[in-house]
């Protein structure tokens, strides 16, 4: 049992010094989110089971506050509204519950950030269409694979990880980072 977990430890590790080699690609998000932000624009986040958990997280993280205390950023997870995830569930099918709420409430100028293990969901990939008929910049937040969403995005994270576990534990510290230099660059 205590290899096994040391195992996991040591592979995470390996993962988080392996997301080194994106820190150009990390500034260049963070400063296209800076800009819309100061410009009042949005950043959207989207993403399906644990990722729309970390979509709802990193959201919270820019509204509420990530370190600093200061006023809120505009941010939104399209994940949070089960009145509309639902009904545009029903009525259109859920391969477009995220890209129909973005025609509705998305700019151009905002930046959307889809989060995807395989980078593959249909949902997140049609977010992606439309983001890119609206002139919404697109972040892919994916897993080595990267997938469909890699090959759209403006920006992409491929994390170096193979594991959903793994992939999403890198996914947050890369929010976490964005986040923070979102928040510095604004109010720092």
């Amino acid at each position: 049992m205590q290899n096994y977990i040391n195992n996991q430890f040591d592979e995470l590790s390996e993962a988080v010094q392996g997301l080194k080699k994106y820190t150009p690609q990390i500034t260049q998000i963070a400063d296209v989110c800076t800009t819309a932000v100061k410009n009042g624009h949005k950043v959207i986040f989207c993403g399906n089971g644990g990722s729309a958990a970390q979509s709802q997280h990193l959201a919270a993280e820019l509204v509420g506050r990530y370190k600093l205390n200061r006023p809120a950023m505009n941010a939104l997870s399209l994940t949070v509204d089960t009145s509309n995830i639902t009904a545009v569930g029903n009525d259109y099918g859920y391969d477009v519950v995220f890209s129909r709420q973005l025609e509705g409430v998305g700019k151009t100028g905002d930046v959307l950030i889809g989060l995807s293990t395989s980078g593959n969901s249909q949902n997140v990939v049609a977010a992606f269409e439309q983001a890119v008929k609206m002139g919404i910049k697109t972040v892919a937040l994916v897993g080595q694979k990267e997938g469909q969403m890699h090959q759209m995005a403006d920006y992409t994270i491929a994390v170096p990880a193979t594991t959903s576990a793994h992939i999403q534990e890198m996914h947050i510290a890369v929010g976490h980072l964005i986040c923070d230099l979102i928040e510095r660059a604004v109010y720092g």
